[in-house]
Order: C-alpha cells, then structure tokens, then sequence
C-alpha cells in the first residue's frame, strides 16, 4: 500500500476485511501522529500503552492487562484524563467512519456484479420470477405508502460541527481508495485527512448550552435537504428501471415515498415546543422546499437552451406562455429560448412566496392573480407542462430521465413544505384542556369526575352541537389556552398548504374519550365542523398504544372507535382512513424486552383484522427507536416479521435522533436504507396478498401463539420482579449515569414529564432509561427475562417446537436474534465494576 505521510498502514489479520483493516489503522495512525503533536509523545504512548493493555485483555481473556490498564488509569491527573478521553473518543469516530466507507464499498461491489441484496431490482425480480405480471406488480407498487418519520428525541448528541468533519473524513477516504487516483492526489488527501482529524480531536463533542428546538430544527433540515433530497430521487429511479429491467416496460411509477417530522411540533412532554416554535419550524421546512425547487430550476434553465428557431414550439406550450401574461424583466432575453422564459417565470413566483413583503397573488411578476395561488400543485403543472412539451418536440427521453424527471419526484415528494409536520400531546392534557372549555361555557362544572360512558356522551353531544363553547375574551388556564392556540395555529397552517400539517397524535390513549377530546377542542378552533349529519374534518386522529395493557386492548378501543356514531363521521370525513401508531419504547420500558415484541406483533396482527372487519383503509406507524431495547435493529427485517394481517402497503416508521445521523449521513447509505424499506414492503405485501387469496390470513399456529403466551409472561415476570424490588430504584440511580444524562445539554426535551428532582421510573422516558443501561454495559432493555422464559419452556418439552418456530416464523426469528446480539454486546464483568 501507498504510504501516506510516511505511515505505514498495511492491514493486520484482525478478522475484518483488507480494505476495512487499511483503513483504521490509517485513520488510526493520523490520530496518533495529531496526539503527539497536540499532546506530546508522551500522551502517545500513554494511549498506546492502554490501547494495547485493552487488546490483550479481549483476545486473551486475560484479568491481568485489564487491572494494569485500571491501575495505571487510577494514578492519572483531570487533565490527563480528559486527553485520554478525547483520543479515544476521536478514535471510535474515526472507525465508525471506516465502518461507513466499508459499506458503501461492499454495497458498491455487489452493485457492480449485479448481486445486490435487499435491492428494488432483486425485489421486482423475485416477483418476475415468482409469474407476477407487470399489471401486479404496478397495482403493487401505486399501493406502497411508506412514510419515514424524523424526531428530535433522542436528540443526536454529536455536534453538528462532529458531524460534518465525519462526513467530510469519509469522503476523503474515497477519494483515496479510487483506483485512478494519482501519488498527488493521495498526498494532498492524506494532508487533508490530517487536519480534519486534529480539528476533531480539538472539538468539544458535546454542546456546551443544549440545543433549543430551533436548532433541532435545522438539524433535521440538514438532512432533508442533502441525502434524503437525493434519495427520494434516486429510489424512484430504481423502482423504474428495475420495471423496465425485468418486464421490458416503461411505467410512470408514482410517488410513494415521503417523509414526515415531529421536530419543532412534538409537544409531549416538552414545554419548550410553544405554537410559536411550530410556526417557525412550519415556516423553516416551508422556505428549505421553496428554495431546493429554486436551487433546481436553476439548474433545469440552464440546461434546456433549446430555441424555437431550430424545433418546433409546441402549441400547448406557446399558449401557456401567453396565459403567464408578461415576462419577468431578465426573461427578456430568453426571447427564442421559450423553456427558459418558462422556468425564469417560476422562478419568480418561488421567490415571491419566499419574499414575505411582496404579495405574490397580486404582483404582475409572479403571474396570479388574487384567485389562482401558486402552490405545489400549480408548479408541478408548470413542470408537467414542460415535460410534454419536450416529448412532442422529439425530447422524450431527456424529459424522462434528465433533471426535470428529478424535479417532478422533488416536487410531488416535498411539495412546498419539504415533510408534513404531525403535532403530538399527551392524552392528559386534552383531558385538562376540555374540562376548562366546559367549566368557561357553564357545560359541566367537574369533567374530571365522569366516568368513561358520561365522558363520551358529553363529548359526543358537543361535537354535534353547532355553536362554539366560548365567547370572545373568554379567559382560560394557560394549558387550555395554549392547546387552542395550537388548534388555530393548525388550522391558518393547513389554510396556506393542505400539506404542511400531517396527523394529530394522541399519547397514551386509553379509551374513546381520549380521541373525542382533541375533536372537540378542533371543533372550536374551526378544523372539524358538523354539518348535514356528518363532518368536515381537516385532520387526521391518531391514537398511540403504548404500554402493554393498551397494546393487549388496542384492537378492543378501535372496535369501539369504530362502531361509535360519531367517531364513525370523523372516519368518512377522512374517506374511511385511519392510522394508528404503536409505540416501541414505553411497551419496552413496561412490559420487558420479549413481552414488549410479542404485545406489539400481536397487537399488529388484531389491529389489521379488526380495520378490516370494519372496512377501515388503515396504516400502522411504527414508532421503533435505534437500539433494540426500543424497537431497533435492522428495519427491514422488522416489515418482513410483522404479521400479514397488518400488510396493506402503508407503512410509517419514525427514524428518531441518533439514528438520523447513521442512516442519512450519506447519500450511499440513505439510499441502502431506503431501498431496503421499500424491497420489504413489497415482498411483503406481495406475500401477504397471496395468503389472502388463499384465505390464509393467519401468521403461525393456536399452538405457537400459545406458547409465545406463555414466553413473554415468564419474561415480563423476571423482568418486573428486577425493576419493582424496593432496592431497584436506588441503585439503579447510583450504579448507572441516569442522574448525568438528564443533565448532558443534548436535548430540548427534558427526560421525564417531572423535574429531575421528582424522577422516579414511571415517570422516566423510555430514551435515558434505555441510554444508562447502556453506558454501564448491562444493556439491560434489550434481553432481559428472556432466558428466565426460554429456561422455563425447555424444561416443558417445547424444544422441537422453538426449533421450528426458529426456522419458520421471521418474527421469532428476528426477535431471538436481536436479544442475542445485544447479549454479546452487554459486558457483565464490566458493568459489575
């Protein structure tokens, strides 16, 4: 290998492949080459030493060199730990860099001998294989719905400043591995690896003020506007080409795919979300689409120099020209160039809807008048406008295939909002919020003390009744104030862009009067209206089911939903859609790693039979976190565990904080991840329509599902006989860094809905429990009581049938393999230190 700053970075017989071993022991070399000059060699060596004392530990099994390392770690001064831990930590970012390039490479390979895994084009191939017609196979793919959902919790504690030079270190090894690159180039990249290492290495990891949800904000914009902006592109390529690869057709394929996001709108359990931080973020996404369109209408202008003396102008065109009235003032000399006046004229109605001190329904410039807004749908026209016209002017493919191919997926994809924000709010708080509304009208004095029946009743009659509950000046308690004013801010939002404001989601539902409540305080924000016996809704009500009881009777509290009068009014106003969301975290934290699997899988299975029973379109919305213990592993496999009666082709899933920055921080990985979402939902919900056809709806055996019975009670048993001993709280607050990380300025939403000095574990998040068990290495969320239940199921003769299940079922599959992962990755001898 090439040496590079004079190192020497041959790869070593370390179990991992060649170029993965070049590359850290590169990386490797630089930090310590940055060590010594920062630190001395004397810093140097004393990280070698302990590297190198650690190693032999590992491999060797051996207690000597780990007592040694802790000995010697124990006579160091603050100013020299703090050194140690900033190598160190420099270093474990530096592979995980290596371990990126590494995929992108491996992925790269399999690409280029046409044996890619989990990729659209094996997906539509199995299906080609398997006889589906094209015609099938099309219906399949307009019914996809897939609807990845970015949140700000946790918050992704690397800086943004970290996370840029990662990407930017990344990058260069690319550029150094290139086959073509030449002994200048490797210089110049080595020098330049160099520095980004010792800016790194000089960089404080975490923040030094946590981030406000503004900057929550931007951070999710930056990925939005970067990998996900490709990507949303590229996958509809994929699904396209791997059409025309297998069937020899060529199919204008629909958008499927769009994002979604919580950040600056999730307002559960974090006061710092106010209706003002949601306007701005409404207003941020709203100026981010506006300006990636203007970005690529740019680009599109320059592009399609085509003059009308030299094709012919296409009548359609021509006469949408003259309905734009007159031209922008530098469209003039576009004047034989009729695309470019075209796109110079859009480009001016984008920034007039971004300039907030011209009205663009008035201004001559943008080519509206008072009743024709420009909005997404018009641009698209726009766009669609030209795409005809260079087909019939003999451009067909340009049109197909070129940037304005692109642009039409863009902008069907992310509108003028770039992702629909869903606002969320704890149950309790609408419970709050109604009984100030009925006291002000003089409706019921003490709501709190109905029971469920009266609660709903009441309810019922109210949403029915036509005239508002408050008069003007009503004065109300701040949460009941605030709440309407949220409604009202939904309610001018959706006024401006239909599409800016997605789902309203309702935490921890219980019962129906949880999801009447949010209706009743839209009713009087004006968002739900009753009229000619039925509603005019423009908002979809998402109940979410978190813990175990609740996940055991989500299928019970949708029936009833479902055959409710007025609930029923909501779901046609909404044309017979309902989504219901199932959240990972809490059913974990409650109920233990395998119960939490198990209540959710069968909570999927009933959902999807009971919506259909009751002719309800529906979509699940997965709220999985990143580490197992939270719904984490590889998402893929998850859509092909879950149960068949859940596969409908709609799919949401929520892509939460520290997960954003793996799975999005590259093009070459976002488009993995994607494209590994999609290939399962298809082959998934192919598999599920042939079951159906068959009358086979069923996932498993009575006998199986029995048996996962009685597996996740034993487990749950084991795992709440650890957490509610009376001496379990105490020292899991001193043996884990819990009390540290409510205090680590990573986020803006506090880790529990009390004050740190009230915390007990019901009120705790899901995320920080999670998060120390995992810094003490117990890892304990995600294996816990499952080999109390597995023990106990041997010894009851079951062994054959788990050998089967093991085999057969993905979902039992999926489940023991994760809990083992996390049980090689929990270090007990560590922990217990």
């Amino acid at each position: 290998m090439t040496k590079i700053r004079g190192l020497e970075t041959a790869a070593e017989g370390t179990g991992i492949s060649r170029p993965l071993s070049e590359n850290v022991n590169l990386l490797g070399a630089l930090l310590g080459q940055v060590i010594e000059r920062q630190a001395g060699p004397d810093m140097l060596d004393l990280v070698e030493e302990l590297r190198l004392l650690c190693r032999r530990a590992l491999h060797e099994q051996d207690e000597a060199p780990r007592r040694e390392a802790e000995s010697r770690i124990g006579e160091l001064d603050d100013a020299t730990l703090r050194w140690l831990l900033q190598a160190f930590s420099a270093f474990f970012h530096l592979v995980n860099q290596a371990e990126k390039r590494e995929i992108l490479r491996i992925n790269r390979e399999r690409s280029q001998a046409g044996t890619r895994p989990e990729s659209i084009d094996e997906a539509v191939g199995r299906l080609h294989a398997e006889g589906l017609p094209l015609e099938t196979v099309v219906d399949l793919i307009r019914r996809l719905d897939i609807q990845p959902t970015l949140t700000a919790h946790p918050t992704e504690a690397r800086r943004h400043s970290i996370l840029q030079k990662q990407r930017r270190i990344v990058e260069l090894l690319e550029l150094l591995r290139r086959p073509d690159v030449t002994r200048d180039e490797v210089e110049a990249t080595g020098d330049a690896l160099y520095g980004e290492i010792a800016l790194l290495v000089a960089t404080d990891d975490v923040r030094a003020e946590p981030p406000g949800v503004a900057d929550e904000i931007e951070q999710g914009l930056y990925f939005l506007r970067g990998s996900i902006r490709d990507v949303a592109s590229a996958i509809h390529r994929d699904v396209e080409r791997a059409l025309e690869h297998h069937y020899g057709s060529v199919v204008d394929v629909p958008v499927f795919l769009r994002w979604r996001s919580w950040i600056g709108s999730d307002r559960d359990g974090n006061p710092n979300v106010t209706p003002a931080i949601t306007r701005h973020a409404l207003a941020r996404y709203r100026q981010t689409a506006l300006e990636m369109h203007l970005d690529e209408l740019h680009e599109l202008r320059e592009e399609l120099s085509i003059s009308e003396r030299l094709t012919t102008l296409p009548p359609a065109l021509r006469e949408h020209l003259n309905a734009l009235g007159d031209d922008p003032a530098d469209a003039h000399a576009y004047r034989r160039e009729p695309y470019r006046r075209l796109i110079t004229a859009m480009e001016h109605r984008l920034r007039h809807l971004l300039d907030p001190g011209v009205d663009a329904q008035t201004d001559p410039a943008a080519g509206h008048d008072a009743e024709d807004r420009y909005d997404a749908r018009a641009y698209i026209a726009d766009l669609e406008v030209i795409r005809s016209a260079l087909a019939e002017s003999g451009f067909g493919e340009l049109a197909r295939h070129g940037r304005l191919g692109r642009m039409l997926v863009l902008a069907r994809t992310f509108g003028f909002c770039t992702a629909a924000l869903d606002v969320r709010q704890h149950s309790r708080v609408h419970e709050d919020t109604v009984a100030a509304l009925l006291a002000a009208a003089g409706v019921e004095s003490d709501y709190a003390s109905l029971d469920e029946p009266a609660r709903a009743a009441l309810l019922e009659r109210e949403l029915h009744n036509a005239r508002p509950l408050l008069s003007p000046g009503t004065d109300l308690p701040d949460v009941a104030r605030d709440m309407l004013e949220t409604f009202v801010l939904i309610r001018d939002a959706r006024m401006q862009d239909p599409d800016c404001i997605g789902s309203y989601i309702v935490s921890m539902t219980h019962s129906v009067s949880d999801m009447l409540e949010p209706m009743l305080i839209a009713k009087e924000a004006g968002l739900l209206r009753s009229r000619d016996g039925g509603f005019d809704s423009a908002l979809d009500f998402v109940p979410l089911f978190e813990t175990i009881d609740d996940l055991a009777s989500a299928h019970t509290r949708m029936a009833e939903l479902f055959t409710n009068a007025t609930y029923r009014m909501q779901l046609a106003a909404r044309d017979g859609f309902q989504e219901i969301m199932l959240g990972y975290s809490d059913s974990n934290k409650d109920g233990g790693y395998w119960m939490a699997n198990w209540a959710l899988h069968r909570a999927q299975a009933r959902l999807g039979t009971v919506c259909r029973e009751h002719d309800v379109d529906f979509r699940l919305f997965h709220g999985r976190g990143g580490t197992v213990g939270r719904g984490g592993g590889r998402a893929n496999l998850a859509i092909a565990a879950m149960p068949r009666a859940a596969h409908n082709g709609r799919l949401r899933v929520t892509e939460q904080g520290e997960v954003i920055s793996f799975r999005y921080a590259l093009p070459g990985l976002a488009h993995r991840h994607t494209e590994q979402l999609v290939s399962a939902q298809l082959l998934a919900t192919a598999r599920a329509d042939a079951a159906r056809a068959v009358a086979n709806d069923d996932e498993g055996d009575a006998d199986a599902w029995s048996l996962m019975d009685e597996i996740a009670a034993a487990s749950m048993k084991a795992y709440r006989e650890l957490i509610d001993a009376d001496s379990f709280w105490p020292w899991y607050i001193g043996a884990t860094p819990i009390e540290q990380i409510s205090r680590l300025p990573i986020a803006s939403r506090p880790v529990s809905r009390k004050n740190a000095a009230e915390v007990a574990f019901d009120d705790l998040r899901a995320i920080p429990w999670v998060f120390a068990w995992t810094q003490t290495r117990y890892i304990v969320p995600g294996w816990y009581g499952v080999g109390c239940a597995l023990t106990d199921a041997l010894r009851a003769g079951r062994e054959g049938m788990l050998r089967r299940l093991y085999s057969d079922w993905p979902f039992f599959t999926a489940v023991v393999n994760n809990a083992q992962r996390e049980m090689a990755r929990a270090r007990l001898d560590i922990a217990e230190k």
